[in-house]
């Protein structure tokens, strides 16, 4: 049996995800070799304070996607939320194994619920998407960008004297950190950005044997929702610097999708919820819906 080389990011959090599905893997192909090669992407070379200045998603899937591409690696391991809408050219989401915690979480260093904290309280996040959605609950808050992995960001809160962080659940339960979250928002309150929580295991266009190999751990709702969830992200443009998110809840025989498009400045929010069977179609059905209500004005001001 082949061994497979898995390519990954470098980060304590990338390698956690790796070894999730290195050990599914395991278990329904018992006998599988397998060799982790760590890629540096661009992303990774930059500091965390320039992080903010990539040039989207790419950033830290690129070298990865072009590897697999050379037939350098194999397979890679990916976030969902950190891909292109679109991936690389010959390039397939062969997997996505059952979903992680889709929610965002809030970690404070006093341990108040968002409710509690002060007026003017201070909250770190990179994401325009968390931000929008955090001012239009509360708009007292102040909102800083905040980069970096997941353990550099709850040291900075505490080093930088920030009164909390927003961060997604499943990163923080994957590296055993799920106690120090204050509070999972529900997915209706801080809608997800697409594919949060999920993984993707991504392999060249037409390798049958791996394929088949891969296909022993997906699982077949997470990837419906994923593919929901990305198509409403491709209709309207979303990525992690504009202010979109979609969740999409898969019951066995139809999605419910929750899509949600603001401002930065969380004024103007609009949030809808649609159910169908088809997942690209629905994604794209409300998308369109979205952008034809108000959506579309919305994304102007957003500087998209």
């Amino acid at each position: 049996m082949r061994k497979l080389r898995i390519g990954t990011r470098g980060s304590r959090l990338a390698l956690a995800q790796t070894h999730i599905v290195l050990d599914l893997l395991s278990q329904e192909t018992p006998g599988l070799g397998a060799q982790i090669q760590v890629v540096k992407t661009t992303g990774d070379r930059l500091p965390p304070e320039k992080r903010g200045e990539t040039d989207g998603k790419g950033a830290f899937t690129d070298e990865i996607e072009s590897l697999l591409i050379r037939g350098r690696i194999d397979l890679a391991v990916h976030s969902m939320k950190d891909l292109s809408v679109e991936v690389g050219s010959g390039l397939v989401i062969a997997a996505t194994p059952v979903r992680g915690d889709p929610r965002d979480a809030l970690v404070t260093s006093g341990g108040q619920g968002l409710a509690d904290l002060r007026k003017g309280a201070i909250l770190g996040t990179s994401s325009m998407r968390r931000r929008a959605q955090l001012l239009n609950m509360r708009n007292d808050l102040r909102l800083v960008d905040l980069h970096g992995n997941v353990e550099t960001r709850i040291s900075k809160m505490h080093r930088l004297g920030l009164d909390g962080v927003v961060l997604a659940a499943a990163g923080l339960d994957r590296l055993s950190l799920g106690d120090v979250i204050t509070r999972r928002f529900s997915t209706d309150e801080v809608v997800p950005a697409a594919g949060q929580g999920t993984l993707a295991v991504e392999i060249r266009e037409g390798d049958e044997e791996l394929a088949k190999i891969v296909s022993r751990i997906n699982d077949d709702r997470t990837m419906r929702a994923s593919r929901c969830e990305r198509a409403f992200a491709r209709a309207t443009g979303g990525d992690c610097y504009v202010p979109v998110g979609a969740y999409a809840a898969d019951d066995g025989r139809s999605l419910t999708l929750t899509g949600m498009i603001a401002s930065p400045d969380g004024e103007h929010l609009l949030k809808r919820t649609m159910t169908a069977t088809d997942a690209e179609g629905l994604g794209e059905t409300l998308a369109l819906e979205m952008l034809q209500d108000g959506g579309a004005g919305i994304l102007v001001r957003a500087g998209t």
